[in-house]
């Protein structure tokens, strides 16, 4: 502190930058260097393992008051984070429905963070970018260039936003301004008996309640069962309500069922409703050449949610909203107070991207889909999804060839449900694959989720993983005979 300051009773002037930029520089690349390492020998490493006490006990330990080298930083991530993750980018991750990211997507990650711009909106490179991606979106969903659009943080938002829309539009009052009790007539929501929870969420946050959705029985193919959709939509009109949004499936998530969405967009033009679709499982096979035919429709959809951290492959967080009237878009979200005018010239003389979504503050999530697009082409990324339902069809083969394994359900797309059946029934038999399913995950074979199909409980191995071979389904159908044998053997013993 100099004689001035300390005149004065300044305190020295603080930075979070580093006094030495060398030493940055060095570990920065040593950063690199092992998570080129991570990735290259992923496939060696088991996809999931419990942590041990001590490294759950490593993450309740109190703040932090006083300084630490970003060495030692480091290394507590390394032995902790990066040591016990997840496991969603091994090629053996089956679970629920992920994305098994890439190294190019991280690098857009990591420089967009480095860039720290803000995409609430405004006149810089960011901002176009985002744009952009968003353009590539409807592209590969053939929806026109007018269409409105926004990145949001994944499918569960993407859908809100959406539905959001759908309701403002079809209220018949101006939902912004009164609120929804003055919506004259109650509005119902339609959707398969398949569709995803966060539908129940967004009716709730829409203030329509879970009562609005209305959910309409699926066929055996489990799809939306258009005469069933038709009846309902006439007899709640007859009640008094007023049918505002059918909201059609490009894959579910138990199965991966994929509703008619041509028949879908006719019945709702039609009837004069809104037409949704939820295609964060599978819109984007509608850049797969061989198999883009079974969504064919979602071109039509009023608004389509879905996620570029899927079947993109993009590092979590980002999905995507599109719009077909941009105009209606806008109004459903767009503010402006007086400290976010625009102005003709400057920074902020850029669009406001806020104005299409909820988030007044937004990441910049477009430059790790663009990195990777470019570095790829769309082409690409199509011809891996058709590679992962490929994959479905051949674990499908495996299955039917196994006496010992049960394919409860023949795969649309990329989820497999199956099960081992030695002979049991019921709770005997669920608590058996249950088992099955935990110890490929403690073993670190391959992780599993499980679900109930046509009222049967099952295992659900989703294939959405561009590093996924044919010798990791394989290698699982060999593992999940061995367990089941044991696991029987087990039984028998302690019984």
């Amino acid at each position: 502190m100099d004689a001035v300051q300390e005149a004065s009773g300044m305190l020295a002037e603080e930075t979070l930058d580093p006094t030495d930029w060398a030493d940055v520089q060095v570990l920065s690349h040593r950063v690199i260097d092992d998570a080129v390492a991570y990735l290259s020998d992923v496939r060696d490493r088991p996809v999931w393992r419990e942590m041990p006490a001590d490294v759950r006990e490593f993450f309740a330990e109190p703040l932090p008051r006083s300084p630490a080298s970003l060495a030692a930083v480091y290394g507590e991530v390394s032995r902790t984070v990066m040591s016990y993750p997840m496991g969603n980018i091994h090629p053996r991750f089956w679970a629920w429905y992920m994305g098994s990211s890439n190294f190019t997507g991280a690098l857009g990650d990591f420089l967009a963070a480095v860039q720290g711009s803000n995409l609430g909106g405004g006149n810089h490179a960011a901002g176009l970018m985002d744009g952009q991606v968003v353009n590539w979106c409807k592209q590969m969903l053939g929806f026109p260039a007018s269409a409105g659009g926004t990145l949001v943080s994944g499918g569960s938002m993407a859908n809100i936003i959406g539905l959001t829309v759908a309701r403002n539009t079809k209220a018949g009052i101006d939902v912004r301004e009164h609120g929804v009790a003055a919506i004259e007539k109650p509005l119902r929501f339609y959707g398969s008996d398949q569709i995803h929870s966060c539908h129940r969420k967004a009716m709730e946050a829409l203030g329509l309640g879970n009562r609005a959705l209305r959910r309409i029985a699926t066929d055996a193919s489990l799809r939306i069962d258009i005469a069933a959709l038709r009846a309902a939509i006439a007899e709640d009109r007859a009640a008094g309500f007023k049918p505002a949004c059918v909201i059609g499936n490009a894959g579910t998530v138990n199965t991966g069922a994929i509703d008619d969405l041509r028949t879908l967009a006719k019945l709702a033009h039609e009837e004069d409703l809104w037409f949704h679709v939820d295609g964060c499982i599978g819109a984007l096979i509608a850049i797969a050449p061989r198999n883009a035919y079974r969504v064919a429709g979602i071109e039509w959809a009023d608004s389509v949610a879905l996620d570029p951290h899927k079947w993109l492959h993009a590092p979590f967080e980002v999905g995507c909203a599109l719009v077909r009237d941009a105009v209606a878009h806008r109004k459903t979200f767009a503010v402006t107070p007086e400290y976010l005018e625009s102005t003709p010239r400057g920074l902020a003389s850029g669009e406001w991207l806020h104005d299409y979504g909820l988030q007044t503050t937004r990441g910049f999530r477009a430059l790790k889909v663009w990195m990777a697009l470019k570095e790829h082409g769309a082409d690409k990324f199509g011809r891996l999804i058709d590679q992962n339902i490929a994959q479905a069809a051949y674990l499908a083969g495996l299955i039917e060839a196994e006496p010992l394994l049960q394919l409860v359900a023949p795969p649309t797309i990329n989820i497999v449900c199956f099960r081992y059946q030695p002979g049991l029934a019921g709770e005997a038999l669920k608590a058996l694959n249950t088992e099955i399913m935990l110890r490929l995950q403690e073993q670190g074979i391959a992780v599993l989720s499980d679900t109930t199909v046509h009222g049967e409980h099952c295992l659900r191995v989703a294939i959405n993983n561009h590093r996924t071979r044919r010798e990791d389904l394989d290698l699982l159908m060999r593992e999940t005979v061995r367990l089941g044998r044991e696991i029987t053997a087990e039984s028998s013993t302690s019984s």
